[in-house]
């Protein structure tokens, strides 16, 4: 199984990360784990969606350092990588909670 790679949180530039939230359907996903924590794919509240794209919005996600998968079986579960990007970005899980999409 191919390994999924996180990039550290110092190497997280905000570029990438608004870049990642500018979609709305990565926004909304964003947020949904904000408000919930840990979700596996089936969990996320985005409108018909086929399994390839949200793959690629979860990549998308993934690489720009939001979210961090942790797999179990074939089950693979998300969350919002918070205390790093409070760290690194303070303020924008604020932000994620009170905006609307």
């Amino acid at each position: 199984m191919k390994k999924l790679t996180l990039p550290a949180a110092s190497d997280m530039t905000l570029t990438a990360v608004c870049a990642a939230l500018g979609d709305p359907v990565r926004m909304k996903i964003a947020q949904c784990l904000a408000h919930s924590g840990e979700k596996n794919c089936s969990g996320f509240e985005v409108d018909h969606l086929s399994k390839s794209t949200l793959s690629h919005h979860i990549k998308i996600l993934r690489e720009a350092g939001l979210i961090q998968p942790r797999i179990q079986g074939k089950e693979h579960f998300y969350s919002l990588r918070t205390e790093e990007l409070d760290q690194r970005f303070p303020g924008l899980i604020a932000l994620l909670l009170a905006e609307e999409v």
